[in-house]
């Protein structure tokens, strides 16, 4: 079997999964890529791990994406040690003035890909009797949130769903945990708020305790302490990365 330690970053090219991949790397750990920039993979190279790239596998409701992953990780290393992977199909206003179509898509966005991705990344784990898996989530499914009930009642499902999947597999040494973020600084939550403009970004600072956006880099090494078996009696939790919005 492979000696170094196997992590699959489900999308290495959005949101946090470039600096995940570089802080996995860093921990020693080789790596199937979901379908990463050339840069990623260069950098991880560079710093001296492995890595296998699986294309086309973003959307983690498609039933062959979560497989894919797993099958190249087996095919590559023989082994899987860590997993992690999020999603996200947000859909604000009120509760009642929504559609069919509004409640489809939070459901394929954020309860489908969470339901997919852990039935495919455990099973090999619990064969082996061993490993960690880390679900990126969102804060807005800890707390009632104004003006996006469909997403946080389908985040707090998948937060829940996690808390499930923990249960079932703790006996088998297997590690599921969550974490759900608000008010991250990438390019997505900039564009979707407007926090470009300094007059909208002192809005939204205003709106978290820590007064300020979170950024991937430390986002990615409070992510590491899930996934480098570093923290082995830690099992069905959901901790929100929000800067005390969630609080």
């Amino acid at each position: 079997m492979h000696d170094k330690p196997v992590a699959i970053i489900a999308n290495a090219r959005h949101y946090v999964g470039p600096a995940l991949a570089g802080v996995m790397a860093e921990a020693g750990y080789d790596l199937v890529l979901g379908d990463p920039e050339p840069a990623t993979v260069d950098a991880i190279s560079e710093a001296g791990a492995d890595s296998w790239v699986v294309d086309n596998v973003l959307d983690l409701a498609e039933p062959s994406a979560a497989p894919r992953l797993v099958d190249m990780a087996l095919d590559a290393y023989g082994r899987i040690d860590s997993a992690v992977f999020f999603s996200g199909g947000i859909v604000l206003g009120r509760l009642l003035d929504a559609t069919d179509a509004d409640f489809d898509a939070v459901v394929s966005g954020n309860l489908e890909p969470v339901f997919r991705a852990l039935r495919a990344f455990l099973p090999p784990m619990v064969d082996a009797g061993r490993g960690q898996v880390l679900a990126i989530t969102s804060a807005s499914g800890l707390r009632v949130t104004p003006g996006a009930p469909l997403y946080s009642a389908t985040r707090a499902g998948a937060n829940h769903l996690v808390r499930n999947a923990a249960a079932e597999v703790a006996r088998s040494g297997v590690q599921v945990n969550a974490v759900g973020t608000n008010f991250m600084d990438f390019d997505e939550f900039r564009r979707a708020t407007g926090a470009d403009d300094p007059d909208v970004m002192a809005k939204i600072e205003k709106n978290v305790p820590m007064g300020r956006l979170g950024t991937m880099e430390e986002f990615a090494r409070f992510c590491r302490v899930f996934l480098d078996g570093t923290a082995g009696f830690q099992t069905g939790q959901v901790v929100g990365f929000d800067g005390g919005w969630s609080a």
